[in-house]
């Protein structure tokens, strides 16, 4: 079992920043991606980072948005920057993709952190 916790997000102007983090991103877990759901959306994937650090970006954050992961401290990052009004969402961090899984398919993930909203205003 696999529990992961997040933090961060909140309100911010647009080309603002933000940074959200989620623990429990052990160094045995070797695929986590970061996916959001705007009010009344599907969930849609936005990052996902590899066993070997190989990063993937959705087009429309690809440039703005950075995905890390820091084994020391178990956690997993999302760097927000230069932030848009359609960037509004809750977020969430997802571990374990399923053997053959798609990355950008919610489906396809086996663990979820609890979600955190963030909102931006133009």
């Amino acid at each position: 079992q696999v529990q992961l916790t997040q933090s961060g997000g909140g309100s911010v102007q647009a080309g603002g920043s933000l940074r959200l983090s989620c623990v429990g991103a052990t160094d045995s877990i070797r695929s986590m991606a970061w996916f959001r759901q705007p009010p009344g959306k599907e969930r849609e994937a936005v990052a996902y980072i590899g066993s070997m650090g190989t990063r993937v970006y959705a087009d429309s954050v690809l440039g703005r948005f950075t995905v890390s992961k820091d084994n020391a401290d178990n956690t997993l990052y999302l760097q927000m920057s230069s932030l848009k009004p359609e960037d509004s969402a809750i977020y969430y961090c997802a571990a374990y993709l399923m053997n053959g899984g798609l990355w950008e398919n919610h489906r396809d993930w086996r663990y979820w952190g609890q979600g955190t909203q963030v909102t931006v205003s133009s």
